[in-house]
């Protein structure tokens, strides 16, 4: 349980747990008016406690405070939202990671593109891919590529943003489209090459 007090009690990430029975009628709105950065995670009602029962239907949440906040300010807020105490929090990826059971693949999966940021909260930033998960990211993309016998980058580009918006899309406009692009070269030569 987090402590009150100042020092290292008082940190700029907090998280929370909104639960639909008992959260007020727009309880995003008293969020959203306070103007500060927070992450609201996809509703969870299919997770199962450790005896197999499915728990309650849940959202959780993340506070990105421009400063530190002690334990009583962030339960001020919390108090409104009848949720339980905050917690800190000690990364806002894993955090918002967590909110679709990235890294937990033996929990219930919930789509990141339904993770919300508010006020400014940048999902796609926190859910950036590490280096290895982008080399991983590519490697699919060239085997798709292959296998749909591809050749033209505006046909990876198009699939990209209609079926995949929250891994291949990012990743083609900000740092891979040369590699595919030399990928994709390569493939038209060879195939003038095996015509001739």
């Amino acid at each position: 349980m987090a402590k009150s007090g100042n020092g290292p009690d008082r940190v700029r990430l907090w998280s929370a747990v909104v639960y639909p029975e008992s959260a007020p009628e727009g309880w995003r709105d008293i969020l959203d008016d306070l103007h500060i950065e927070w992450v609201e995670g996809p509703l969870h009602d299919r997770d199962v406690d450790g005896s197999g029962e499915v728990k309650k239907p849940h959202w959780h949440i993340l506070f990105l405070f421009e400063g530190p906040k002690s334990f009583e300010q962030v339960r001020a807020i919390t108090d409104e939202l009848h949720a339980p105490i905050p917690q800190r929090c000690h990364s806002a990826r894993g955090a918002v990671r967590y909110m679709a059971h990235l890294d937990s693949p033996h929990k219930a999966q919930y789509n990141p593109s339904d993770i919300i940021g508010h006020g400014g909260a940048d999902v796609a930033e926190l859910l950036r891919p590490t280096a290895s998960q982008r080399y991983e990211l590519i490697a699919e993309m060239m085997q798709w590529i292959v296998a749909e016998d591809i050749t033209e980058m505006e046909d990876v580009l198009i699939y990209a943003a209609q079926n995949r918006k929250e891994d291949w899309w990012p990743l083609l406009c900000d740092s891979c489209a040369y590699v595919v692009g030399a990928m994709l070269k390569s493939r038209r030569h060879r195939r003038d090459r095996e015509e001739r």
